[in-house]
């Protein structure tokens, strides 16, 4: 469970153009992520004033809600000029996390229908300090009866704000005592976690699923480069629940979470029931990469 950090108790957001004290209501009861959930977001880890994967994520984040039809997508150029604000407003440059969401907008009156939204999209900005927010000690997970729904049901590749399908797996996992939940597709093999992508390693070597039943992350692309070029193999393929249990190692990748090593699945101990040597090089390697090469934006 994550914890409340007492230097965001002022923060402050920025909703429609305008920054307001977090304690400060922003979003009309006509917006449609109120009305629907219907939006999209996007989350980015801020590290010494460089913000990692900016294009990568902003790009995911016009490609969801063009999926979606909305109307009047703010540029690149302008979200990242409102993020900007928002780390400035609040003296922001290292460990902060950023939630950006874009709503289709406001409606002219409650329903469903897009045509009742005229006046274009509203972009939040959330920014707050917030290192990693798993254990570097290793994560326990159980397998969740929640499935993870294919392109044929709702596409993972639109990266969306519902998430009752992750909320009420990990609910689950916490009955279980468990951290986060496993979530399978609707085959019946690994998709991904509640909250992030998973890494078999066998041998010396990564497996990670195919993003049929979960998004495209950014996290996880960044991985797969990073391990070809370190010499690490690595493959994209169908992994079976037995595949993860009898892993040497697991891992899971996420941008708030970035490397989190997994000891357990199932209340099977996986490899020796420590974080392994594969687990600690990726996050190692990845770190560096992250902090090295993210764009400036203070």
């Amino acid at each position: 469970m994550q914890r409340y950090d007492e230097r965001n108790a002022d923060i402050r957001y920025w909703v429609g153009g305008v920054l307001r004290h977090r304690d400060e209501p922003g979003i009309s009861p006509f917006d449609s992520v109120v009305q629907g959930g219907d939006a999209v977001w996007e989350g980015l880890r801020l590290y010494e004033g460089r913000i990692f994967g900016l294009d990568a994520h902003l790009d995911r984040l016009r490609r969801s809600a063009t999926a979606l039809g909305f109307a009047g997508i703010p540029s690149p150029g302008e979200v990242t000029a409102a993020v900007v604000a928002t780390l400035r407003a609040n003296d922001m440059r290292d460990g902060v996390h950023i939630r950006l969401t874009l709503t289709r907008g406001v409606k002219v009156t409650s329903g469903m229908d897009p045509r009742l939204n005229r006046s274009g999209c509203t972009l939040i900005v959330l920014a707050e300090h917030k290192p990693p927010v798993y254990d570097t000690g290793g994560l326990r997970l159980v397998t969740s009866s929640v499935r993870r729904p294919g392109p044929d049901v709702l596409d993972p590749k639109i990266h969306h704000n519902n998430l009752l399908n992750s909320i009420l797996a990990k609910m689950e996992a916490t009955v279980a005592s468990a951290d986060d939940a496993l979530m399978l597709d609707g085959r019946g093999f690994v998709a991904e976690t509640n909250a992030t992508h998973l890494f078999a390693v066998h041998g010396g070597a990564l497996s990670t699923p195919h993003t049929v039943a979960c998004p495209e992350g950014i996290t996880r692309a960044t991985v797969l480069h990073l391990a070809d070029g370190a010499g690490i193999p690595a493959t994209v393929r169908d992994l079976s629940l037995t595949e993860m249990y009898t892993a040497d190692e697991v891992f899971c990748t996420g941008t708030m979470g970035e490397i989190a090593g997994v000891t357990q699945i199932d209340g099977r101990a996986i490899g020796d029931g420590a974080v392994g040597p594969v687990t600690r090089r990726v996050a190692d390697l990845y770190v560096t990469h992250a902090r090295a090469n993210g764009t400036p934006v203070l």
